[in-house]
């Protein structure tokens, strides 16, 4: 059984977390009434929204004030999400309100909002519903080798070409860039496939490498461990 301890201290490393504006902010929320896991649900909230903007680009004008709005407001949302992904785990270190319960809203909100930003994705100007699914069954797919080979022993493994913050800045970048360039430049040579439906393509693509690495690195590292019977 993975215990409290040893899932705090396996968390992902982020260079973000020892930014100054990043230790400013943490201190305010440490000081303040908000909990780990209310931002954890905030963090859905901004994902949802976040899949909710992408998914409503076809619906209005091409190239249009608002649908350009619509993109750059995804790319915030994203941010936002990702934000919080990074404050509920460290102020529940910082202030030792690290809980079992704390360990559901760590992950489970992460998998309800990687699903629905790239499922909205998919439905994106220039996208395809079916590139939106892949995408968002290869980010599941990563987390759960992730934790499955915890499971089963194995150290806590972030590695890999498609974890989750280049799932994210690979999608920002395509979202930013269709909405600043001019419309003109939007059609690429793959015809009505666009910048968001390559981005989601790459994205599945490198989860599954991504879960084939991880695998076997925890299958290198699980045969030197010492065997034990299971009931």
């Amino acid at each position: 059984m993975i215990t409290i301890k040893q899932q705090m201290e396996s968390r992902r490393p982020l260079a973000a977390r020892d930014f100054h504006c990043w230790k400013w902010l943490l201190n305010r929320l440490t000081h303040s009434r908000i909990t780990p896991n209310q931002i954890s649900v905030l963090g859905v909230a901004f994902g949802i929204t976040a899949g909710a903007a992408l998914a409503l680009t076809p619906l209005v004008t091409t190239g249009g004030p608002a649908q350009r709005g619509f993109l750059l407001a995804s790319v915030l949302l994203v941010v936002l999400r990702g934000a919080c992904n990074i404050f509920d785990g460290v102020l529940a270190v910082e202030t030792q309100r690290a809980s079992r319960l704390g360990l559901l809203y760590n992950e489970v909100p992460d998998r309800i909002s990687d699903i629905a930003i790239f499922l909205g994705a998919g439905f994106a100007i220039g996208s395809h519903p079916m590139l939106g699914l892949a995408a968002a069954l290869g980010s599941v797919l990563t987390a759960y080798v992730r934790v499955q080979v915890q499971l089963a022993g194995a150290a806590a493994n972030y590695c890999g070409p498609m974890a989750k913050p280049a799932r994210m800045v690979i999608l920002c970048l395509a979202v930013g860039i269709l909405a600043l360039i001019p419309t003109p430049w939007w059609p690429t040579p793959l015809g009505s496939l666009g910048l968001i439906g390559i981005a989601l393509a790459v994205i599945f693509a490198g989860t599954v490498i991504t879960a084939v690495i991880r695998l076997r690195h925890a299958s290198r590292e699980l045969r030197t461990l010492p065997r034990h019977d299971t009931a």
